[in-house]
């Protein structure tokens, strides 16, 4: 856990002055960057001290990932007891009450009130089950309420939210018209405001929750400096071929990291599907960006800067469904690597002048290291190794990379699967591989936007509503 500081008005009125001053020249930005950063590269391999530069560099690195892999996770708080009252959860509760050791739990009607909110667009695959599921969740009926917002959807979505707000009472729908700005972002901004909600949760159209995930996120919120939650990402068909086993384990990878993370005082993320957030943080942040492709990731850094943490949950997990090919796959990370580099190029001063502090500060800059500096320098760096007839210089930090990556993804695997140790390193192995795309994928990105202008269009995943074979006895096990 960070130390966590009441931030003075002098602090906000410093970064609000800075929080929305860095989107234009984003391009410019960029390209300073690259040349910088194969430049960089060039020089190292010319200079006779350049390898000894990289292996303290390495050498830095490795000091953190230890630390990373060392730091003691926070353990979640009891969950809430059921606010089902049929006798048969009657043990249920008691149990619960006994585990939190008190009987001083606050009645029913007065439990953080919840406003769920989700961006729809096309999504009649999805939308009906997703609706019941959230209505269906094990929490006070008159504690949380529903918000579907239509963004513009040219399916039969808006009929069959028409026909499901006559049915659910607690369910609000609304409808963007076509000249509608901001992607989800606007979507999202369109709502929030006209909510009740202490607490904000945004979920994906295709995300299949448990009944339980409320009563064991919004105890979490007690800390007073928690402001958001993450919930972890499990992918729904994750037995259909290679390219959703490789998400899989890449999901459990990106958990067991940010757990880490979180509990060593750096910087916890939010990850869009399953994020909850306190609504005085985003009050304090003035809602959501829609100057920015990826919503979830410049809201990280935006709770960040203004003093607020973000916690991760392990159990349980929001399923949602993986994409199924390499087509779909390219074009959503391709998303997510620019959205990611996006908010470093916006927030940079920021993050110059330590206003994060230093745990956080170091943190950043350690991932920015590992998934942004070490792809973009690669392809320079092997042409330039070829050229000179020796190793690439970065090949110290890539090795790092990779054995941090199989380990972080070897434990996350064990910690949110009963497997084998065998299976678990064969899908290690696997997931390691896949997670090579990466390198491709930001590589092409960090040139793509210092050379074109700026896209701030919504590029949605098509959501096709399945589910393997696994999922469907947990989820039977379940009922």
């Amino acid at each position: 856990m960070s130390d966590y500081l009441e931030p003075s008005e002098t602090d906000l009125e410093d970064v609000d002055a800075y929080l929305y001053q860095g989107y234009d020249g984003r391009r410019q930005k960029a390209a300073v960057t690259l040349t910088v950063l194969w430049g960089g590269t060039l020089i190292l391999h010319i200079a006779s001290w350049g390898s000894w530069a990289i292996l303290c560099l390495t050498a830095f690195l490795s000091v953190h990932a230890l630390r990373v892999l060392l730091a003691r996770s926070i353990s979640a708080p009891a969950t809430l007891p059921s606010s089902n009252t049929d006798t048969d959860i009657a043990t249920d509760i008691a149990t619960d009450i006994a585990r939190r050791n008190t009987d001083a739990i606050a009645p029913l009607d007065n439990w953080p009130y919840v406003s769920i909110l989700v961006a729809a667009k096309n999504e009649e695959a999805v939308i009906e089950s997703l609706v019941e599921a959230l209505l269906q969740l094990d929490y006070p009926k008159t504690r949380y309420d529903l918000w579907i917002i239509n963004d513009n959807s040219t399916d039969r979505t808006p009929e069959l939210l028409d026909r499901l707000a006559q049915q659910y009472s607690q369910l609000r729908v609304i409808h963007r018209p076509a000249e509608s700005t901001g992607g989800k972002s606007g979507a999202l901004n369109s709502v929030w405001t006209q909510t009740k909600g202490d607490i904000l949760a945004v979920f994906d159209a295709d995300a299949q929750t448990p009944p339980e995930l409320l009563r064991q996120v919004i105890p979490i919120f007690d800390l007073p400096q928690m402001g958001a939650v993450q919930v972890r990402k499990a992918i729904a068909n994750a037995n259909t071929n290679f390219w959703t086993r490789g998400q899989e384990a890449e999901m459990a990878l990106d958990a067991y990291w940010h757990k880490q993370r979180a509990a060593l005082g750096g910087i916890g993320e939010l990850r869009g599907n399953g994020q909850f957030v306190r609504r005085t943080a985003i009050e304090r942040c003035g809602g959501w960006n829609e100057e920015t492709i990826t919503d979830d990731l410049d809201l990280t850094l935006r709770l960040h800067l203004n003093h607020w943490d973000i916690q991760f949950l392990t159990y349980p997990a929001v399923q949602e469904e993986g994409v199924t090919n390499a087509i779909a796959l390219w074009h959503q990370r391709s998303r997510w690597a620019e959205g990611g580099y996006q908010r470093y190029l916006d927030y940079w001063r920021l993050i110059a002048r330590n206003r994060l502090g230093f745990s956080k500060t170091l943190d950043l800059f350690s991932f920015w290291i590992i998934q942004y500096l070490l792809p973009t320098v690669a392809v320079p760096d092997l042409v330039l190794a070829i050229a000179r007839n020796r190793a690439p210089i970065f090949s110290p930090l890539a090795s790092l990379t990779v054995a941090f990556s199989l380990v972080g993804m070897f434990i996350g695997l064990r910690q949110t699967q009963k497997s084998s140790i065998l299976v678990t390193l064969i899908q290690s192995l696997r997931g390691t591989l896949y997670m090579l795309h990466w390198f491709v994928v930001v590589a092409s990105t960090t040139v793509r936007i210092s050379v074109r202008p700026k896209r701030l269009k919504w590029v949605k995943t098509v959501h096709q509503g399945q589910i393997d074979d696994a999922t469907l006895d947990v989820l039977a096990n379940k009922k």
